[in-house]
């Protein structure tokens, strides 16, 4: 399984744990909440969910609402499939969830990940995030050397679209750090509301940051590569 397809997995298999989909449903999903999928088609989701149904972490069933039978018998139009997650799709998920190697730091994986760390463990999301830090910082070292040795012969434009580069990092490796602090500290710093008081399966409600000031990055900003 590739990287790609092992991420996109991973998150259809979550959107499905919060309700079962459609297959548009879960591709604008998709496309709207994880921005690493901005740009895929059903012909790279559909497989997905065929590989997912035979592994039997998914069923499909037929929407059956009667107005919806009844229309499609009218107008010949097959009735919509409906994805549902299984007690092993459900224990698969959890798996993946507590999963928190090097890939889970990598660029499209870590926004993926991050974006279903209100399901996750919190001594999993502090590994992650850890080595994702960890990642930002050897690649910042990494730029820097660089810079060093080729600023003589760069021009400015090129110079300042590195200086840009490195500025993206640090200020990922900031709100890090932030999150870091803040998961250590066992707190919860959302607006109280209906969205902060609901407890995720690990039993904690997470360590989000209260905002400070500035544009919180974005895991899955291509700036960051």
């Amino acid at each position: 399984m590739s990287r790609r397809s092992g991420i996109l997995e991973f998150a259809v298999l979550g959107l499905l744990r919060e309700s079962p989909m459609h297959g548009y449903e879960l591709r604008k999903r998709l496309n709207t909440s994880l921005g690493v999928f901005r740009a895929f088609s059903y012909g790279t989701l559909y497989p997905c969910l065929k590989a997912l149904v035979a592994n039997g972490w998914l069923i499909e069933e037929t929407d059956s609402a009667p107005e919806g039978a009844s229309a499609a018998a009218l107008t010949g139009r097959r009735a919509k499939i409906v994805y549902r997650l299984t007690a092993a799709g459900k224990e698969h998920f959890e798996e993946l969830l507590a999963h928190s190697g090097p890939d889970a730091w990598e660029d499209e994986h870590f926004g993926v990940r991050f974006a279903f760390f209100g399901q996750t463990s919190r001594d999993v999301r502090m590994r992650v995030l850890e080595g994702r830090r960890s990642r930002l910082e050897e690649r910042l070292e990494k730029m820097g050397t660089s810079l060093a040795r080729s600023r003589e012969r760069l021009d400015d434009y090129t110079l300042e679209l590195q200086r840009h580069g490195m500025e993206s990092v640090e200020r990922e490796v900031r709100w890090l750090n932030e999150l870091i602090e803040s998961e250590r500290a066992g707190r919860d710093q959302r607006a109280p509301g209906p969205a902060a008081q609901h407890k995720n399966q690990s039993g904690d409600t997470g360590g989000l940051p209260r905002h400070r000031g500035g544009s919180r990055p974005d895991p899955s900003d291509d700036t960051n590569t």
